[in-house]
């Protein structure tokens, strides 16, 4: 019986020199294509990157390809040249007020869609063993509960949006599947909010300072409270970093990217991968053996690409 046990860890072997090769390729092929490549360029950085991440020696494998991913990026591109066609027409005819309400009213109507095609899309195209992970949102279902977080955050003043993005955060991962394994995320709105306040408060005190074990407080919550379960039997992930590990890290990195006028991008990437996986600790007694597939392909990267125009990230 092969079970998670303690002090398992995930491992992230990837190499910048090599990713340099990857990202050096991908800019140019880009550029000489005049953006047209980028889909095909996203493919083959995601492939790097999981298949140079492991569990027990098994690497991940990314299968999205650079054609699934140009069709949503055309999508993409109709949808904001759309909703940027609406905006500059309301400049023309002189009302710039309106223009304004509608850009950010449509932005904020296609985050969910974009969230939840992200999700669909690259879970479905992500394995490990050859099991599919898989994600289980309902679009219609999401979509209400946003935009009920989005007014409530409105008419708070903004207050709300710490419990806004933990809601978010909930009901996304809760529903991501690896087989016929459940992903539990259980943060909690007041708790973010207490210590996103103490920790924008010490930044002020001490200068900057403290910034970097707010970094390790957020790192922290966003792990501790993420878990794998399969009935009964449980992994919990837990976060072994210190402030001054993130301290080193992000000088670092931006040290990186200063001297080397952006080039150091692709160890700057490799070190913060490594950085990660060695700061994650799996306990559990999940037997890996008897993960069995459940989860179906999707091909529609159309959120995917939406959630890039946007510059948002997969939530963690």
């Amino acid at each position: 019986m092969e079970l998670v046990n303690y002090k398992e860890q995930l491992e992230f072997k990837g190499k910048g020199g090599e990713y340099f090769g990857i990202v050096v390729v991908n800019w140019l092929l880009t550029l000489v294509t005049l953006g047209f490549y980028y889909p095909w360029a996203k493919a083959k950085q995601l492939k790097y990157l999981y298949g140079e991440t492991s569990l027990r020696n098994d690497p991940f494998a990314f299968h999205g390809t650079g054609k699934e991913m140009f069709v949503g990026f055309i999508k993409a591109i109709v949808v904001f040249g759309l909703l940027y066609g609406l905006f500059f027409l309301f400049i023309y005819l002189g009302m710039p007020s309106i223009a304004i309400l509608v850009l950010y009213a449509g932005l904020i109507a296609i985050l969910p869609i974009a969230i939840h095609g992200s999700y669909r899309y690259r879970m479905s195209r992500t394995s490990w063993r050859g099991i599919r992970f898989g994600y289980r949102g309902n679009r219609v279902e999401f979509t209400k509960k946003f935009f009920k977080w989005v007014f409530f955050t409105i008419i708070t003043f903004g207050f709300y949006g710490a419990w806004f993005a933990i809601n978010v955060r909930n009901y996304v991962l809760s529903n991501i599947r690896f087989g016929n394994l459940k992903v539990q995320y259980k943060g909690n709105g007041g708790d973010f909010f207490v210590m996103n306040l103490i920790g924008y408060l010490l930044s002020i005190v001490t200068f900057g300072i403290y910034s970097f074990w707010w970094q390790k407080n957020l790192f922290a919550y966003y792990v501790d409270n993420l878990s794998v379960e399969d009935g009964e039997r449980k992994i919990k992930l837990k976060s072994l970093a210190t402030g001054g590990d993130f301290f080193a890290l992000l000088i670092v990195n931006m040290l990186i990217i200063v001297f080397t006028f952006g080039l150091g991008y692709a160890w700057v990437v490799c070190r913060t991968m490594h950085f990660i996986f060695n700061k994650i600790e799996l306990t559990g007694d999940i037997d890996l053996n008897r993960i069995s597939q459940t989860e179906d392909k999707f091909t529609d990267a159309t959120g995917e690409d939406i959630g890039d125009f946007l510059d948002l990230d997969l939530i963690i």
